[in-house]
């Protein structure tokens, strides 16, 4: 009886330790972030041409929605119809990570789109203490955007 008692104690201990698992596994994850902008054409070709994002179908079909994937099955909706640019805080931004920071400058430059480091310091980035090289500026609405070179 001692026996049947521990296996079943065993038994019960693993199918717990499973339903956790499971529970884990079947957590949330990120399906999109919207930005509200007020010029849906110039968000979506800032988008497009400065942070390099690819469009895809976009199932409302009533010209105020631009999507962007930005990861599997991640996307990026962008939803005409704010009043105008806003004033934000550094720290609410989005991030993107780049192969190479210089490279990213220079598309900015192209632009003639100002950014700044973490401090403020203009047309600088800064250097983190893990080595990643990381810029700041705003899209058209003044949402900030970072963009860094960090590697998993």
């Amino acid at each position: 009886m001692k026996n049947k008692s521990i296996v079943t104690l065993v038994f019960i201990l693993l199918m717990a330790g499973s339903i956790k698992s499971q529970a884990l596994k079947t957590g949330a994850s990120l399906n999109h972030i919207a930005v509200y902008v007020s010029d849906l054409k110039i968000s979506t070709d800032f988008y497009r041409q400065i942070i390099g994002l690819d469009t895809m179908p976009e199932p409302f079909h009533d010209g105020r929605h631009t999507w962007f994937s930005v990861g599997p099955k991640i996307m990026l909706h962008l939803i005409q119809g704010a009043s105008g640019k806003t004033k934000h805080d550094k720290n609410s931004h989005l991030c993107f990570t780049v192969s190479s920071v210089g490279d990213f400058i220079h598309n900015l430059d192209k632009h003639h789109i100002k950014f700044e480091s973490w401090e403020g310091k203009k047309q600088t980035y800064t250097v983190r203490v893990d080595g990643v090289k990381q810029i700041y500026f705003t899209d058209p609405d003044g949402y900030w955007i970072e963009v860094n070179d960090a590697r998993e």
